[in-house]
């Protein structure tokens, strides 16, 4: 049975929190990743304005903080955790084999049609991220929710969390 379709109700208090806490960190490895792949994906979109724009200048590290230093939204609502990922980490090789496939490190030696193959593997990539995202938050909040209900009705004590 996959974690994703075990019943929180069915675990024990011990083995819900030990779920949740490896989602928990499984999730702050598809944010992680997903973040890398945001920024070059940015990188190739800025890229794609300089071009459409007529502009001769070329990628700078002036112009990239610009395109960093844009705002894209509020942010997660969630406390950020250390993240240590690891480099040999399947969704990062997955990441830097794309990047590496398509040419990302010489982004602007590409001719349009391989610059429009790189922005939609790493918008593929990226969208990938943001769903198996939201799916691990949709499981950590129902293991979370179970753990509440517990506390409430007397099922877990704070003494617990000392076992």
């Amino acid at each position: 049975m996959s974690d994703a379709s075990v019943d929180p109700t069915s675990l024990s208090l011990g083995e819900l929190r030990a779920l949740r806490a490896r989602l928990q960190q499984e999730e702050d490895v598809v944010s992680f990743v997903r973040r890398i792949a945001q920024g070059r994906l940015d990188i190739v979109r800025e890229e794609r304005v300089r071009r459409g724009s007529g502009s001769h200048a070329t990628a700078e590290p002036g112009a990239l903080a610009a395109v960093f230093g844009q705002q894209q939204g509020a942010g997660s609502i969630r406390p950020p955790r250390d993240t240590d990922v690891s480099a040999d980490h399947p969704r990062v090789v997955e990441l830097t084999e794309i990047c590496d496939r398509l040419h990302f490190a010489d982004f602007a030696d590409l001719d349009d049609g391989e610059l429009t193959s790189l922005e939609a593997a790493l918008s593929g990539f990226e969208s990938a991220q943001s769903a198996d995202r939201r799916d691990l938050f949709a499981r950590i909040d129902a293991l979370s929710r179970e753990l509440v209900d517990r506390y409430k009705s007397g099922g877990a004590t704070v003494d617990s969390l000392l076992d």
